[in-house]
This record gives structure tokens, C-alpha cells and sequence, in this order.
């Protein structure tokens, strides 16, 4: 048994990030989560960029801990004529990374959208602000601006109904801005275009749930000799939010989906990340048995909490409010974690923007003091249970 505490570690998107590496160590993180988002997607990865990005994160005293994420491309999800190119690329990308010493890598397989939201700047009853998630925004989204063919049997007819009402009070500027939330995606890559949107909903309505799937499968024995050859463990990100949106299949969602996505390439390098906000927001997701079900295979935490209510909307709540117990997730967590030769890493994933960095420009998400408030918590919760100073 070890007495290692788990990783403490923050994720930095690169020198834009309004976040500074200065501030990451202020937090009292020691290790990074980082990625090189300026590398279109299905790129590879330069070995030279990633040395580039590897030397300012140590020059400043902390250490590259985590690549999230490398991403896969929509050729490789869909299976398309020239996904073969793509997954070279992918191994590629993974050789460069490992010669950097870097062997932990976060995914997903989420079609088209990263994590979606409704709204970014959801007020608490203190003031901070959070992200959200609304069905009846999402369905007008859905019904109203891009207008998506059959959507209307996608929703309760009660969420239907309230998001007509509601789209009668909505100015242009609303709806504009509930467009560009929806299709966010990542910071410091571009937003999806509708028209996008359109085509690769048409190309997933054939390949469906089965076939995402078995899709992730390929990918994943694609790539099974180079990660174990390179000693790489790669870790998927549920999705997020954990069912399907705009008719897009999601197999990332349950602990059947984590199981599943385990047995089919049943090798050590094909690992979970365990994010307890986007599992959380399912609302028949029972945290705690489901880190028993995959965790000797989770190589990476996401800890974070959401609150939700009787119609499945969630906003993200501080780390230690919420639905998800923390205190049981920590529990089993750091039971494994004392099992481990290395610590697993973890982040205090997402954040509300509070404080000061309420007059300041935020990534949505990813605000400094919301985070640090976060990791202040979670850590005091980790010493609590398990005494380890």
C-alpha cells in the first residue's frame, strides 16, 4: 500500500490562456493538463511543438502531467474512406508524445460537439456565475434556429411546448447568443458551423449507436500495439452531457457504455477518465458503484459537481455542493489511489467565475479562482479521509 496523495493537477491552454503558469502555482497544483489546440484536428502533433510546450510548463517549475486531449478526428469516428490516414497520424501524434515522455492521454469520441451548454454565465444566489445546461434551451436551439428535421420527437411534448412559449420572449441577441453557446466547443478552437452540424448529423442518423461504437473499437485496437509498445495509457472522456443531443448517438454515457468500451479491446492501455460532473449529470448514474465497475482502469480524474432537477437541466455547483457526494467519490478514490505505484492525477475540473475574475475575460469553465476554490476543497477532502499529510 502506498501513502502517495493523488496528483493535484490544472488545466493551462497554452500561453493565451488568461490564466498564468505563475497563478496554476499560487493554486498549489504541481502538474499540467494541457494540449496544442492551435494543431488543426487530425493533424500530427510536432515533436518540436510539443518539446516547445513541454519546456515553458517545467522552466516554470511544474510538470507536464496529462495531454487532454488529442483529438480524434470525425474521419476516425465515422469510419470514412480516408480514416486510415488519420489514424496514422493519431499513432504519430502518440510516438511524438511519448518521446517527450508524455504516456497519459485523454479523448473522446463525443460526434461533432465537445461539451454542450446552454448558457455560460448561469448567476448563483452569491453572485458567481456557472455553466448550465437547459432542455427547453437546447430545444430551441434545436426546433427554432437550426431547425433540424423529426427533432420535435426528440423532446417530452411539455419541453416542446415551453420552448415555443419561451422563444416568443427571446430578443435576436438571445437567440444569437444561445447559438454560439451551443456550438462553442473548445477554447481556442473554432465553433461548428451549422451547416457542419447539418451533414455529420445525416452521416451519424446511419451509423447510429452500434455503430459509434464499434467504431471507438476499431480506433482503439487501431492504436493498441503503439500505446502498449510506448507504454501509453489513453483515457476516454465521457460524454457530455451523458445522452443524446441534436439525434447524435452518444456510448460514453452509463457504466454499461464504460464496461463495454473496456471489453472491447481488453488491454491495459485502454483506460477511463473519471470526470464525476458529466457522469453526474445522468440521472441514473450511481457514481460511486460505477468507479468500481472501471477502476482499475481509470487513469485520470475529473472532479466536479452539478445540480440537477426534476426535468434533467443542470448547472455546475461548487465541487462539494451538488448531487454528486464527493465524499464517497473521495472515498473509493483515494482507496484505489493507495493501491497504485503512481498517483493518479486529477483535476478541479471546471469552476464558478466568483471574485475577481468576475471583471475579467474567462475561458467558460476555466476561470482561475473558481478552480483554486475547487482544488482547495477537494484536497481537504483527500487529507480528511485519508489522514496523509
Amino acid at each position: 500500500m502506498s501513502n502517495h496523495k493523488l496528483l493535484q493537477t490544472w488545466r493551462w491552454y497554452g500561453p493565451n490562456d488568461p490564466v498564468s503558469l505563475q497563478d496554476v502555482k499560487q493554486a498549489g497544483a504541481s502538474g499540467i493538463v494541457s494540449a496544442l489546440h492551435y494543431i488543426p484536428h487530425g493533424e500530427v502533433w510536432p515533436l518540436e511543438d510539443i518539446k516547445e510546450r513541454k519546456a515553458i510548463i517545467e522552466a516554470s517549475g511544474l510538470t507536464w502531467s496529462v495531454v487532454e486531449s488529442v483529438p480524434v478526428h470525425e474521419a476516425i469516428k465515422t469510419r470514412r474512406a480516408d480514416a486510415d490516414k488519420y489514424i496514422e497520424n493519431y499513432k504519430q501524434s502518440l510516438r511524438n508524445l511519448a518521446a517527450a515522455g508524455l504516456k497519459t492521454i485523454c479523448y473522446n469520441f463525443m460526434p461533432v460537439l465537445d461539451w454542450t451548454r446552454t448558457q455560460l454565465d448561469l448567476e448563483m444566489p452569491n453572485g458567481a456565475k456557472a455553466l448550465y445546461f437547459n432542455w427547453t434551451d437546447l430545444a430551441i436551439f434545436d426546433l427554432h434556429i437550426f431547425k433540424r428535421a423529426g427533432a420535435e420527437a426528440d423532446y417530452p411534448a411539455e419541453i416542446v411546448a415551453k420552448a415555443k412559449t419561451k422563444l416568443e420572449t427571446m430578443s435576436q441577441a438571445e437567440l444569437d447568443l444561445l447559438r454560439t453557446n451551443v456550438l462553442m466547443g473548445i477554447p481556442n478552437e473554432k465553433e461548428i458551423e451549422l451547416e457542419t452540424l447539418r451533414a455529420s448529423i445525416e452521416e451519424y442518423k446511419v451509423i447510429g449507436h452500434e455503430g459509434l461504437q464499434k467504431n471507438l473499437a476499431w480506433f482503439l485496437a487501431s492504436i493498441a500495439e503503439t500505446c502498449t509498445e510506448l507504454c501509453i495509457k489513453m483515457t476516454i472522456h465521457p460524454d457530455d452531457p451523458p445522452y443524446p443531443i441534436l439525434g447524435l448517438p452518444r456510448i460514453a454515457s452509463t457504466k454499461e457504455d464504460l464496461v463495454a468500451i473496456l471489453r472491447s479491446v481488453d488491454q491495459p492501455f485502454n483506460g477511463i477518465c473519471y470526470c464525476t460532473g458529466s457522469l453526474g449529470a445522468g440521472t441514473k448514474n450511481n457514481l460511486v458503484e460505477l468507479f468500481e465497475a472501471v477502476k482499475e482502469r481509470v487513469y485520470f480524474l475529473h472532479l466536479r459537481n452539478v445540480s440537477k432537477d426534476e426535468e434533467g437541466n443542470f448547472f455546475e455547483a461548487d465541487h462539494l455542493g451538488g448531487d454528486v457526494n464527493m465524499y464517497e467519490v473521495m472515498k473509493v478514490v483515494t482507496a484505489e489511489n493507495s493501491k497504485r505505484a503512481e498517483p493518479i492525477p486529477f483535476r478541479p475540473d471546471h469552476g464558478h467565475q466568483m471574485l475577481d475574475d468576475l471583471n475579467k475575460i474567462t475561458n467558460p469553465g476555466y476561470s482561475a479562482i473558481g478552480r483554486l476554490r475547487g482544488l482547495a476543497e477537494l484536497r481537504g477532502l483527500e487529507l480528511g479521509i485519508t489522514g496523509n499529510y
